[in-house]
């Protein structure tokens, strides 16, 4: 039997982690989440996820902090080559968006989406990565 795919949503927002979590269980995907940096790193050790969807603003750590940290931190080092999907909700200030994204990929993150996103948008990165 084949192991279900494990993806860790990292957001502050409830209604995101119930958005996301609804596209991606309609493919069979397994959902775990985390309110904040701290516990998703937590849920990064614990739960080994293939692929980590991750908020960009959030209270406490941001998502460019917890990300620099799974790929630079060597504590993370089994863990810095799962895939990390960013996730922002700048506005459309492409200044703004252009040096967010810059300062995303500068952290190894593998992808960047912006919110409000396409359920199929989402879909195609997700499994994008996953192959």
């Amino acid at each position: 039997m084949q192991k279900q795919t494990k993806i860790l949503v990292i957001d502050d927002d409830p209604d995101i982690h119930v958005a996301v979590k609804s596209v991606l269980e309609s493919k069979a995907y397994q959902v775990i989440t985390a309110l904040d940096g701290d516990e998703g790193l937590r849920k990064v050790v614990d739960e080994r996820p293939d692929l980590i969807i991750l908020d960009v603003i959030m209270p406490g750590k941001t998502g460019f902090e917890v990300c620099r940290e799974l790929k630079t931190d060597p504590i993370y080092h089994f863990f810095s080559d799962i895939p990390v999907l960013l996730l922002t909700v700048y506005p459309d200030d492409r200044e703004k968006a252009h040096l967010s994204m810059r300062e995303g990929m500068l952290m190894e993150a593998e992808d960047y989406l912006k919110k409000p996103f396409e359920p199929t948008e989402l879909l195609s990165r997700v499994e994008d990565l996953l192959k």
